[in-house]
């Protein structure tokens, strides 16, 4: 039976990918540059960053794992890629998806990707773009890690109100969008779900559906304190007999105090360790409390409804708009689409075949790398005894010749 239920699931699947529309699908062969835009920005003042076609030092397949890579350190990289028709994602789902893989231990760098409308000036594509959405890994030291899922709406940028944490290694991971017809939306990382949720409630695009009734307030005579000084504590009547501060028992007069000249000596003040501190009546129930006041909420008349959240007209390209410290990103594999499905057949067509063989080859030239530290080490080390071996000996061979000198 499991068996066959696993067969109509992958019959599913198929049926569901055949069904599909890709808008755009790009894997980066040899040719890539003649689909990519470098923009002219930075270059004035030498600033911007080249891509480099590679699949790095380490890969599950040589030719296949190739992508774009940031060479260039402290560099801005700005490249579009347009494709046409242009469509639009208004009443259907919307899935975006890619691949980057931090080869240089990333420590400050942008890795998203933008979806842009098909009108983008690519030769002065920058920073203030216009774009539809934006996503993707951002880190820069200790405090940012994040996924960044940046919506477009009545020409403002929306960002995610929720924490999605980027991992930071340095093998390839992919990075999932979907955006469903329904408003709702969920963000995978290698095919695991790490955020979910409804776009109306995680971005604030909409006025809120609620607000506090401008025509009620607090009672004054509203008690929300649960505690009250109990009226019958009164303080001792020696309470503040005793000083907070005293004169330092062990304080001595300096020997070469002159009380004419500089005063009658007095010993420095301490705090008192038998001092109580203030006298405060102790705390009892309020019989007054009424509890936590809360501002009643009602209909708020300027939220307006929007079924089109997160969805475009005219999606025509696709960018890269980063700035790197240290360069070393590959990006590979980017997916438009309106199935999740192809998305899914597409992330094991690429990631799940390599993974694993990606993994082995980082794992295998980390330890060539810790061995040739290690080996590096040992000759300094070896280099360092020697020259102490021959400081000694040359310092023995002048002893030697100050004693033949002196007979």
């Amino acid at each position: 039976m499991r068996t066959v239920l696993l067969g109509l699931l992958v019959i599913a699947a198929l049926a569901a990918t055949a069904s599909a529309t890709t808008f755009y699908k790009e894997t980066f062969d040899k040719d890539w540059s003649s689909r990519w835009v470098q923009s002219d920005w930075k270059k004035s003042d030498g600033t911007a960053g080249e891509f480099k076609y590679t699949a790095g030092e380490w890969y599950g397949d040589a030719e296949a794992d190739k992508g774009i890579m940031t060479s260039q350190d402290a560099r801005f990289y700005a490249y579009s890629s347009k494709f046409s028709p242009a469509f639009s994602s208004v009443g259907k789902d919307l899935v975006v998806q890619f691949s980057v893989k931090h080869t240089q231990k990333i420590d400050c760098g942008g890795g998203y990707i933008k979806v842009l409308p098909h009108d983008v000036d690519q030769k002065n594509f920058n920073g203030d773009s216009k774009y539809y959405i934006m996503f993707g890994p951002d880190v820069c030291g200790t405090s940012t890690k994040k996924v960044h899922v940046i919506f477009n709406y009545n020409g403002k940028n929306h960002l995610i109100k929720k924490e999605i944490s980027a991992p930071t290694d340095q093998l390839t991971h992919v990075y999932t969008l979907i955006v469903k017809k329904d408003q709702t939306y969920q963000v995978l990382i290698d095919g695991e779900s790490k955020q979910s949720g409804k776009l109306e409630d995680d971005w604030d695009f909409l006025a809120p559906k609620q607000i506090k009734d401008p025509n009620v307030s607090k009672p004054k005579d509203w008690v929300d304190d649960p505690l009250m000084d109990d009226p019958e504590d009164k303080k001792p009547d020696d309470w503040d007999k005793t000083p907070k501060q005293i004169p330092d028992p062990e304080a001595e007069k300096p020997e070469d105090w002159d009380d004419e000249a500089d005063g009658e000596w007095e010993a420095p003040m301490i705090d008192n360790p038998e001092w109580k501190g203030e006298w405060k009546p102790k705390r009892i129930a309020n019989p007054a409390y009424k509890g936590k006041w809360e501002h009643p909420l009602i209909a708020n008349p300027d939220y307006k409804p929007d079924e089109t959240l997160g969805q475009y007209e005219n999606i025509g390209a696709v960018g890269f708009e980063i700035w790197q410290v240290k360069s070393g990103s590959i990006f590979d594999n980017i997916l438009l689409s309106d199935s999740e499905a192809e998305a899914t057949a597409f992330r094991e067509e690429t990631y799940g075949t390599h993974k694993d063989a990606e993994k082995a080859a980082l794992d295998k030239a980390e330890k060539e790398r810790t061995e040739r530290e290690e080996a590096e080490r040992k000759r300094q080390e070896e280099e360092r005894k020697k020259a102490e071996e021959k400081k000694d000996e040359d310092e023995d061979d002048d002893e030697e010749e100050d004693k033949h000198d002196e007979l």
